[in-house]
């Protein structure tokens, strides 16, 4: 398959299709999408799909608290850097397979700021003593 510019929403769906179809048979983060957070994906793709139309395409489809849903399935299970580091791998693979250019760079940067930003915050909840 011939890489592609990252252009519109279906480009976006192609990534994100794509990127949470590895989520799911992976052995380290499918189960907590899977068995513990039990995600009904015909609602949440749509979410990742305004998410990240947001982030890369500049619309205005997104308007939820992306961190909200993290902190409650936090409480379920704890999310430790394990899990942020391979959704980020995962994710960025999936980019990288499938997409080249600018916003195919900005979607690897913003993923790696997310992985920081959730896994800093998950961190001072799980461990607030390192």
């Amino acid at each position: 398959m011939e890489k592609k510019q990252i252009t519109d929403r279906e480009d976006i769906m192609l990534l994100i299709n794509s990127f949470y179809d590895k989520v799911k048979g992976d052995d380290v983060i499918g189960h907590i999408f899977n068995e513990i957070a039990r995600v009904n994906w015909e609602t949440h793709l749509p979410v990742m799909y305004d998410f990240w139309e947001q982030l890369l395409l500049n619309s205005t489809n997104y308007g939820r608290n992306a961190m909200a849903p993290h902190f409650a399935l936090n409480q379920r299970v704890p999310l430790e850097p394990v899990h942020f580091d391979r959704w980020l791998l995962l994710f960025e693979g999936t980019v990288t397979e499938l997409f080249t250019g600018e916003r195919a760079d900005l979607a690897i940067s913003r993923a790696r700021s997310i992985r920081d930003i959730m896994q800093f915050k998950m961190q001072q909840i799980n461990h607030p003593k390192l």
